[in-house]
């Protein structure tokens, strides 16, 4: 009986110590100062097993079919200040969160999205985001099929050079879209295509 009271009272001096380390506003919580290396294990293996258990379920499509040129555009437009691009080394987003967000140009970092289990991790972590990290959830704005051509592209992304990444990455404007060549088009005196 001594035994479990003192377990009992060393859980409460424990919670009530957390309690107060916490509520004194002694523990600073600026992104440029870095966690202690136990601390920094703690809230990884935590991120990467809810991530893994909150994914488990989710159904991945072929990849292959996916459009990665739709994946390329937004992940220009909304990761590549934070995760880089091919030839760009760092960015102001990117030097001034904590913990760094991964560099998906590099295969090293990359290679766990090809797994099955990786893609369903990518693929949740992009649409629900990540607390008290930067990382939005984007699913509250885009449609799965949008989310799932970013997992596409940041597989392929290792392997592309910045002519590649530019080719992959650049939004076709809608009024270009509209023009029509399918041969209707009036043809002037020098082909054109303009009426003088």
């Amino acid at each position: 009986m001594k035994f479990l009271l003192g377990a009992l009272f060393t859980v409460f001096v424990a919670i009530v110590g957390v309690f107060a380390v916490v509520t004194s506003g002694v523990v600073n919580v600026g992104a440029d100062q870095e966690h202690s290396p136990m601390m920094f294990s703690f809230l990884e293996t935590a991120r990467n097993r809810s991530i893994a258990n909150a994914s488990k379920d989710i159904v991945v499509p072929d990849l292959e079919k996916v459009d990665i040129i739709s994946g390329g555009a937004d992940y220009k437009d909304m990761c590549a200040g934070c995760h880089l691009s091919p030839g760009v080394a760092q960015t102001d987003f990117s030097e001034g969160l904590y913990p760094k967000p991964p560099n998906f140009t590099k295969a090293d970092i990359v290679k766990r999205y090809q797994t099955e289990d990786g893609a369903k991790q990518g693929f949740w972590a992009i649409k629900h985001g990540i607390m008290a990290s930067g990382m939005p959830t984007w699913g509250a704005s885009h449609d799965d099929a949008r989310m799932w051509a970013m997992v596409a592209f940041i597989r392929s992304l290792p392997e592309l050079d910045e002519a590649q990444y530019t080719m992959l990455t650049t939004r076709i404007d809608g009024d270009m879209m509209d023009m029509s060549f399918d041969g209707d088009m009036n043809m002037s005196d020098d082909g054109s295509g303009m009426q003088h």
